[in-house]
């Protein structure tokens, strides 16, 4: 496998950490020149333009920050990435781009694949991120043997888009998961049970979710909050969810007033706060 990625920031960085520790050999770029030399000591090769990278490998992953970057991305390689390479997107991206892209890619000889994962910065540089797939049966399986590196389980969701609607609807429920569990560790305090008691009883029962198992445990109650996700990515995905609906014209009744703690009430918290910190949130101020 000739690998490139771009885009090497902390889930990039995390997976390119994972792919040299398996003696992949891997090209990087990255905008950031910082970056880059962290990627050097970890032993890839480093590149200065996107270009080289189309150029030169046959399976590149894209872990970019929105669609808009991965299409911008997309259209400066394009003209040269080489037949029969798939382009894997591991970004948080949307449906329709990923199936513009798809559609783009059977025209000109190579494959696009939406693999957005979850798990965070500490997945991606363990290796046991989950990831969502949309797209073409062929090109997943040829992308198999860096499935096996970088996550410990890989769910094929449909075709060209798929992953991306996934992953907005995973994000969506647990964006709602941190506000309900938030409320319900604060109805549980105001009847005289403490927190780490009430959520041990709702993890044994039906109510558990990743947020109550994970989040809450690991950086909620110990007030570290240092999860690598950020308040400003969490909006993003909750817009992304909300833009979803519309367009599909899907009503989100119960999710809208969550969606506006999120995007409204939580001024107080700059978006480069882990996004755990919504419990903080204020419900006077929604």
């Amino acid at each position: 496998m000739r690998l490139g990625l771009i885009g090497c920031g902390n889930m990039g960085g995390g997976m390119a950490a994972q792919l040299l520790g398996n003696q992949c050999a891997l090209m990087c770029y990255d905008p950031n020149t910082d970056i880059l030399r962290k990627m050097e000591k970890l032993g890839a090769t480093t590149v200065s333009s996107l270009i080289e990278v189309a150029r030169a490998c046959d399976i590149i992953i894209l872990s970019l920050p929105k669609a808009a970057i991965v299409n911008a991305v997309m259209e400066e390689i394009m003209p040269d990435i080489q037949p029969g390479t798939v382009i894997l997107d591991t970004s948080t991206s949307e449906p329709a781009t990923s199936q513009a892209l798809s559609a783009k890619g059977e025209a000109c000889g190579f494959s696009f694949v939406d693999g957005p994962v979850s798990g965070g910065p500490a997945a991606a540089n363990a290796g046991t991120m989950t990831m969502l797939l949309g797209g073409a049966a062929g090109a997943i399986t040829q992308l198999k043997p860096v499935l096996d590196i970088l996550t410990a389980k890989a769910v094929v969701v449909g075709g060209s888009g798929a992953g991306h609607a996934a992953k907005i609807a995973n994000n969506m429920l647990c964006a709602a998961n941190l506000v309900l569990v938030s409320e319900a560790v604060r109805l549980g305090q105001a009847a005289g049970v403490r927190p780490e008691d009430l959520l041990e009883g709702i993890n044994a029962g039906s109510g558990r979710s990743g947020v109550s198992e994970v989040n809450f445990p690991k950086w909620i109650l110990n007030e570290t909050f240092d999860s690598g996700f950020t308040m400003g990515l969490m909006r993003k995905d909750v817009g992304l969810a909300l833009d979803l609906a519309k367009r599909s014209d899907v009503d989100l009744a119960g999710f809208a007033k969550i969606a506006d703690i999120w995007l409204t009430g939580t001024a107080n918290i700059p978006d480069c706060a882990d996004f755990n910190e919504i419990v903080k949130y204020d419900a006077k101020a929604v």
